[in-house]
């Protein structure tokens, strides 16, 4: 017997996807095997590791953990949608690379997300501000030190440009292009 669905939109980095999901899928599910957005990484499956994190309206949430039909109708943004709107890395992916913020890349999306957020909220972070900021996320590879580092360059790269670290989307509205997401047979990330 099939398992009952659910309709929904979800609005991923400025694009409205109309999807059918069960109630138990999970929001990671759903952007990596319903839209094939698969940036976002899924490490311990228990909200732990931080290498899940998406934006909810602007807010690092942990999408191992949030069910798909929860934010019906909301904002997620993805690590896919942090670039500027010309294609060019946005400041913290910027940052990262000119400080050689990752080793391996798993954890490295959910890094991304989190200081997105948190330099919106504090865009001059002290050394200590920054280790803060990304004290939820893990990382096996790196010792912190160069993502620390990376913080305090994107705080810099984004005042010298006068940006703003959360990418400006069109909006949740009617406006916004639409594409059909595939039906998944809500099972775990591979």
């Amino acid at each position: 017997m099939a398992e009952p669905t659910h309709a929904i939109r979800l609005h991923v980095n400025g694009v409205a996807y109309d999807l059918d999901v069960p109630a138990r899928r999970l929001l990671s599910d759903a952007l990596r095997h319903d839209l094939e957005l698969t940036g976002t990484h899924v490490g311990c499956e228990h909200g732990v590791c931080g290498a899940c994190t998406v934006l909810l309206d602007g807010e690092p949430v942990r999408s191992c953990l949030t069910l798909a039909v929860s934010v019906d109708g909301e904002e997620v943004t993805t690590v896919e949608g942090l670039a500027a709107a010309d294609g060019q890395l946005g400041p913290v992916q910027q940052a990262f690379k000119d400080c050689h913020g990752l080793q391996c890349g798993f954890c490295t999306p959910g890094f991304l997300t989190t200081i997105t957020a948190g330099l919106r909220d504090n865009p001059d972070p002290t050394r200590d501000e920054a280790r803060e900021m990304i004290a939820g996320n893990l990382c096996r590879c790196t010792g912190y030190q160069n993502i620390v580092a990376s913080v305090l360059r994107a705080a810099e790269l984004s005042a010298s440009t006068g940006g703003s670290q959360i990418p400006k989307h069109a909006g949740v509205s009617q406006d916004l292009p639409t594409a059909s997401g595939a039906e998944g047979d809500g099972g775990g990330t591979p």
